[in-house]
């Protein structure tokens, strides 16, 4: 689903919000939990997930075409756990698609 998707189908079940209104509101939850993991916390939605940011250690990495050994400095990744509740609902057959 595309953030456009997203706003799309939050105005069409919020018919008294703005389209830009709730652009704005996405826009700030992302900023949010950009911060967030930006200051090293974990970003933890009830029965969705958490988000937390893991470090990719340097290493020496090959270059496939020659072969090459290159240094790679140690990264940021973003590591997301999935909740018990999200799980049980994508692993079940019981619950609707609508919830």
């Amino acid at each position: 689903m595309l953030k456009s998707e997203l706003v799309q189908n939050i105005q069409n079940k919020y018919t008294s919000l703005s389209l830009s209104d709730i652009e704005k509101i996405v826009d700030l939850f992302l900023k949010k939990i950009l911060k967030g993991l930006l200051n090293n916390q974990n970003i933890e939605f009830r029965g969705f997930g958490t988000f937390s940011k893991k470090i990719n250690k340097e290493k020496f990495v090959r270059n496939p075409k020659t072969n090459e050994k290159i240094y790679k400095k140690a990264t940021y990744k973003i590591h997301f756990k999935i909740g018990k509740i999200l799980h049980k609902k994508i692993n079940n057959d019981h619950y609707p698609d609508n919830e």
